[in-house]
């Protein structure tokens, strides 16, 4: 009785906006924990509304643990939340200061909250695979150009292209679009006339043939997403209205047994 008590309280919507809202609050106070202004004019407040927020978060989360018992570790969303809430619970003081830090990953409870989020999440998950063949197809053209590079320029551009590592970084910044022809192109070509036409055909590979692949594959995915969504909730509205449809029927029938004992007792008056 008491564990679906908690379960109707915790898959209430307004319950999950409150929670939502208390995450919200929480990324605001940790926020404003970097500024030094801040502190100086609430620092105890915001560090008391810190672990006040913490210790809800935590009750919380026992809760939905004795609610959903066994099931609860059968949910990958929930097992993300008591990893979030257990590394803000671990003590963040000596070589563990770094968890400070990492104490506003409790922001990203909001994608177990939020159904819209959980989709992108989930469709990012599924073109994992997909990604991972155009990985590394990228991977194959950034080890063949950069062969090429050293070959190329390392003599002449060190700095750039003196190694594989180099030449891979300096192909990555210009596969971003990132300062690649003032900064590195052109300096280049005052050497190599012909070097825009590697650099041109790199950037044509990576930039708008392999990064298009891999945004295509996420969209197709989330496309995917959306349509099971929608199916979902079209077969919880047909059951919803199978269920209606059956409760009117029951109702007829209580009538018409209703009616023929007023018959009989009519016909026995």
């Amino acid at each position: 009785m008491i564990d679906q008590t908690l379960r109707n309280f915790y898959e209430n919507k307004t319950t999950e906006y409150a929670v939502a809202a208390l995450v919200i609050v929480n990324a605001i106070t940790l926020g404003l924990e970097t500024s030094q202004t801040a502190m100086q004019i609430a620092g105890p407040a915001l560090l008391l509304a810190d672990r006040l927020l913490l210790g809800i978060f935590t009750v919380e989360l026992i809760g939905r643990m004795v609610a959903y018992r066994r099931a609860f570790f059968r949910d990958g969303w929930r097992i993300f939340d008591l990893v979030i809430v257990t590394v803000a619970l671990v003590p963040s003081s000596g070589a563990l200061s770094v968890l400070r830090a990492l104490r506003i990953l409790r922001v990203l409870r909001l994608i177990s909250l939020l159904p819209s989020l959980r989709r992108v999440v989930g469709a990012m998950v599924s073109a994992l695979p997909g990604m991972g063949s155009v990985l590394m197809l990228l991977m194959l053209v950034f080890y063949v150009a950069s062969v090429i590079a050293t070959k190329l320029y390392g003599d002449s551009f060190p700095q750039w292209f003196g190694t594989i590592g180099g030449s891979a970084y300096s192909l990555f910044q210009i596969m971003t679009l990132e300062s690649w022809s003032m900064g590195i192109v052109r300096p280049v070509m005052e050497e190599f006339p012909y070097a825009w036409v590697f650099f041109v055909v790199f950037i044509l590979f990576s930039s708008f043939m392999v990064i298009n692949l891999l945004i295509g594959i996420i969209v197709g995915a989330m496309q995917q997403e959306h349509e099971a969504a929608l199916l979902e909730e079209e077969g919880a509205d047909t059951h919803t209205r199978q269920d209606q449809l059956t409760v009117l029927a029951e109702l007829k029938n209580v009538r018409a047994e209703l009616a023929k004992l007023r018959g009989e007792l009519r016909s026995k008056t």
